[in-house]
């Protein structure tokens, strides 16, 4: 035993002393120029090699925080970010370019990817094809998205960025009124009225010409009628005949018995 425990001390030995004559790492990119840097990094951006981007990005900034790549580099990683769906980090990247450089010329290229960082953070009303419940996703990604977009086109108006933003925009409003409808249908089916009456009536109100507002009148008149707020019901039927005139609600139910909101 005792010669085991010998060798066994000689061996660490050895070993500790092997690591200490082991050379350091050789960081590859020491006494690169920013402008080498900065070409590397822009390379493997464009071949999908984000991690290295970044770290090259990174390096450059770090080394070189004064020089004229130093701005944009910022800029790159918070695209890198975002190519590489680290949308979180891509958007706390836009939100520093921006604090930093709130007179830079492509300022509102940081607004445009922040909103499009929380565009495709979730999939959100785009995922109808899934069986997931439409109540369980969260529109807070949604609501950011707008806001970056919205703050975009009001300050940058004439940016070559703003007509999309402003179609995004758009678009984010029509999927945060689904999102309310669907909510207060999920409701209506689960025999809550009122909280139903309420959800829809909200999105009827906030996002008043959105697509989804006709099966939110439609909600509406179904919880009312359900309470016996026949005046209600009778209000809301009046303000979706005015605007869906040909709603397909209405071919459903007008050849039955019972009244036509009675679908099922």
């Amino acid at each position: 035993m005792r010669s085991l425990a010998s060798l066994l001390a000689l061996l660490l030995a050895l070993f500790s002393a092997g690591c200490g004559l082991l050379p350091d790492v050789v960081d590859e990119t020491a006494g690169w120029s920013a402008n080498k840097l900065y070409a590397e990094a822009k390379d493997a951006l464009s071949n999908g090699a984000y991690d290295k981007a970044i770290q090259l990005f990174e390096k450059l900034e770090a080394r070189y925080p004064y020089g004229r790549y130093a701005q944009q580099a910022q800029l790159e990683v918070a695209y890198a970010y975002y190519k590489q769906e680290e949308k979180a980090s891509a958007v706390a990247a836009c939100d520093r370019f921006i604090r930093l450089h709130p007179n830079h010329p492509n300022v509102d290229y940081a607004y445009y990817l922040k909103g499009l960082s929380h565009y495709s953070g979730d999939l959100g009303l785009l995922g109808y094809l899934s069986n997931q419940d439409e109540t369980e996703r969260d529109p807070k990604a949604f609501r950011d998205a707008f806001d970056a977009f919205k703050e975009l086109a009001t300050k940058y108006p004439d940016s070559k960025y703003a007509a999309d933003a402003m179609a995004r925009m758009k678009y984010l409003v029509n999927a945060l009124a689904a999102h309310e409808v669907h909510v207060a249908d999920y409701y209506l089916r689960r025999g809550a009225y009122i909280a139903a009456a309420n959800r829809a009536q909200f999105a009827v109100k906030t996002y008043a010409d959105a697509p989804a507002n006709e099966q939110g009148l439609f909600v509406m008149i179904k919880a009312y009628d359900a309470m016996s707020l026949n005046d209600l019901r009778d209000d809301a039927e009046r303000v979706m005949r005015r605007n869906f005139p040909n709603s397909p609600y209405y071919e459903r139910g007008l050849n039955r018995k019972e009244p036509w909101w009675k679908l099922w």
